[in-house]
């Protein structure tokens, strides 16, 4: 079996069949899927379906792209609802900055000071991270570790084959391996798979984006995590039953919920 830990199965592309795309992910074996909280127009649909189905849960977070919106008082409005399992997604994205200098800047202030705010609301409240990091590593792991973000815990989101997050394995952070893996023009994270601590490595989709490999170009799902597995199963050279073992025991370990249900 296996846990989508990231798919944004509230995001409208989903609105019309999300039930045949939750029957087919449990026929094929995906047991437990964690929607991350991305839009906060979005969070009403990721309750209701987490309230529909036992194998769902969210979270609740700020896009550094939507750094704007950020209110805590909205975090707190969902953050003790029994489905709601982890703060983010949140972090720094450093990939559309503006071309002005200061205002580069001033973006990068303040993605970092909504970064740190969640850090601290996550541990204020005992619960994991989800971290979205791009074109950014070197000030994620800084703002992580001064934060002592730790004592939480969470995730990698989309991890991006950086060796200086690397280390971020011994502070309780775990990697998301999705389907940029099956990318052809993925070598630096096929390289960099196997560097990664097994007990850290879990499997996402972030569907309906980066569909994997012989699906790209048609909206992702959470049923293909099993062709993750696969490549998991294929580079570091262990039986397909195993991958899907570790990376569910792994999900487990870090939201603790998901153990009710599987």
């Amino acid at each position: 079996m296996i846990i989508d830990t990231h798919c944004h199965l509230d995001n409208k592309q989903y609105y019309e069949d999300i039930d045949e795309v939750i029957s087919r992910a449990l026929e094929h074996g995906v047991k437990g899927f964690l929607i991350p909280g991305a839009d906060y127009d979005d969070l009403p649909q990721a309750v209701m379906l987490a309230e529909k189905y036992d194998e769902v849960y969210f979270a609740v977070g700020t896009h550094p792209y939507d750094m704007e919106q950020y209110d805590e008082n909205i975090l707190e409005k969902y953050i003790n609802h029994p489905k709601c399992i982890a703060v983010g997604e949140c972090g720094l994205d450093y990939f559309r900055l503006p071309e002005d200098e200061l205002e580069k800047e001033q973006t990068k202030k303040k993605q970092k000071e909504v970064f740190a705010a969640q850090i601290e609301f996550a541990k204020k409240v005992n619960k994991p991270l989800i971290v979205h990091i791009r074109e950014a590593s070197n000030d994620s792991r800084e703002i992580l570790v001064n934060h002592n973000a730790n004592e939480v815990g969470g995730v990698l989101h989309c991890f991006n084959a950086s060796e200086h997050l690397l280390p971020l394995a011994e502070h309780n952070f775990y990697f998301g391996i999705g389907g940029v893996l099956t990318f052809k023009n993925a070598k630096k994270l096929v390289e960099i798979l196997p560097k990664i601590p097994q007990e850290k490595i879990i499997i996402e989709t972030d569907g309906p984006y980066l569909t994997p490999h012989p699906h790209r170009g048609k909206r992702n799902e959470p049923f293909y995590t099993t062709f993750v597995a696969d490549k998991i199963s294929e580079l570091l050279d262990i039986d397909r039953r195993e991958v899907e073992e570790l990376t569910t025991n792994n999900a487990k370990t870090l939201f603790k919920q998901f153990s009710k249900i599987i």
